[in-house]
């Protein structure tokens, strides 16, 4: 049993292995060219030989990430809070909530930069755009999914509204409060990268863009292979902090060696 669960942990890595050596494999007997396909390995070479520019555009954009990240973490909590506890606030705002993920990030990357300037501004705003969707209405589904016979329990007991909102509430929605942060950590990068399409002067999404005019594949796929690095760096330290913070949440199976059940 325990052969099992290690080949179930390690699964994913073996079969991403797999794929990237038949990746490896077509690209040489088809002889496919550099500029069209690179190989995993040549996209390797590409990262180590430009690891400072890369490191340098990387900061660049997981700053940018982060900080729309962070925003959109506090303006979700507020806004997933007032509108539970305001009925007709949520009628009124939620279409709106939903309208600002109907508009296209490319058109927001042009608009935003002419109307803020080039700086940092524009990006965090659509990082925030982007980041916050997710939070607020997985926030609002935990809020309002809470027993309410607790609800009930803590009213008959004379509990105030901020002890019920602490004890009850909030602990009852941090999972899925959490299950909002994990969708929105990989968006933030890729809404950092986005922004960076149109008047950036530095990011992975800038060393994109400038890669692919010279038609250098390989560059383009390494900055992509970082940024799927980060996206799930930032997965993982949003695991961490639940297993951490919600303890009662914690996905773990002990497994019966002898009954092969959990």
């Amino acid at each position: 049993m325990k052969k099992q669960n290690n080949f179930i942990e390690y699964a994913p890595y073996v079969v991403f292995l797999i794929l990237l050596m038949l990746w490896e494999i077509i690209v040489m007997v088809r002889n496919i060219p550099a500029w069209l396909l690179p190989s995993p390995t040549q996209i390797l070479l590409a990262i180590l030989e430009f690891k400072s520019l890369l490191l340098t555009h990387t900061l660049a954009t997981l700053g940018e990430a982060m900080a729309g990240y962070v925003i959109a973490i506090s303006l979700a909590f507020m806004i997933a809070l007032v509108l539970n506890n305001c009925r007709w606030l949520m009628s009124g705002f939620y279409p709106l909530l939903v309208a600002t993920q109907t508009i296209p990030l490319i058109v927001l990357a042009i608009l935003l930069p002419i109307w803020f300037g080039f700086g940092l501004l524009p990006k965090i705003i659509i990082v925030v755009t982007v980041c916050f969707f997710p939070i607020v209405i997985n926030l609002m589904n935990g809020l309002a999914s809470v027993d309410r016979d607790q609800l009930n329990l803590f009213r008959s007991m004379g509990a105030k509204p901020l002890q019920t909102f602490f004890m009850i509430k909030l602990p009852a929605a941090a999972p899925a409060f959490f299950s909002g942060l994990r969708i929105s950590a990989t968006y933030s990068i890729m809404a950092a990268v986005i922004s960076e399409w149109v008047g950036a002067r530095q990011g992975l999404g800038y060393f994109m863009t400038i890669a692919q005019k010279s038609f250098r594949i390989d560059q383009v796929l390494a900055a992509v292979t970082i940024i799927c690095i980060l996206s799930l760096l930032l997965v993982k330290i949003v695991d961490w902090a639940e297993y951490l913070l919600v303890p009662w949440n914690r996905r773990l199976y002990e497994y019966d060696e002898n009954t092969d059940k959990p």
